[in-house]
């Protein structure tokens, strides 16, 4: 899937894709979008270590480059598997200004999560263990459990069949006993799914440019 790298407006990069008229981030700041759904309301959430995590959508990085970056400051290990089934090119990622933008000193940390090998784990450092996994969501079958799910799929109305019942079931399936979804996405069929399965939903206030994004638990 072709992109083009965007400057959101609290100056971090993200990609445009043509073909959905879909961006990877909300334009009104990537990282600050990225930092109130899936750091602060996630993983800061909660305070297990060693912590296993599954994100939707690897991307541009931009997720587990902060999660390892706010793991360091109470040194929890990471377990993080992501699901992606267009992986970004290599040359739009040495174009991404997030290190440059967040943390300058980490830019090989960065680079090294894009060139781990895809379907297999790597050990990118003591702390952070990594599997991205090359497949498309409605395929993947989970082999393991998990305790955080970062789910950053294009929106519903782009790829509905992402975020349908039968998705978010095998994903609540998979999560241990209070395991977290959390997403950036507050739409009524998105609640509704979610609570269909099993999750306890809970409306949060969204980052900047969105009124409300959801974090689920499994009860």
């Amino acid at each position: 899937m072709k992109s083009t790298i965007i400057k959101t407006n609290d100056g971090s990069d993200s990609l445009y894709v043509p073909e959905l008229d879909e961006h990877y981030h909300s334009v009104y700041g990537a990282v600050q979008e990225a930092m109130h759904v899936y750091i602060n309301n996630g993983f800061n959430f909660s305070d297990i270590s060693p912590i296993s995590i599954l994100e939707i959508g690897f991307g541009t990085g931009l997720n587990a480059f902060l999660t390892y970056l706010e793991s360091k400051k109470t040194n929890r290990i990471v377990k993080y598997t992501s699901v992606e089934l267009y992986p970004v090119a290599s040359d739009i990622v040495e174009q991404l200004n997030y290190p440059e933008f967040i943390n300058n000193e980490e830019k090989e940390f960065f680079y090294n999560l894009h060139k781990a090998d895809w379907n297999c784990e790597n050990r990118i450092n003591d702390s952070f263990i990594l599997n991205k996994i090359n497949q498309d969501l409605l395929l993947y079958q989970p082999n393991e459990y998990f305790d955080l799910i970062y789910f950053d799929a294009f929106a519903p109305d782009k790829q509905p069949e992402l975020w349908s019942v039968e998705v978010f079931r095998k994903l609540y399936n998979h999560l241990n006993e209070n395991g977290i979804l959390t997403t950036y996405s507050a739409k009524g069929i998105v609640k509704r799914a979610l609570r269909e399965v099993g999750f306890k939903v809970k409306r949060l206030p969204g980052p900047p440019g969105k009124w409300e994004m959801l974090r689920s638990q499994k009860v």
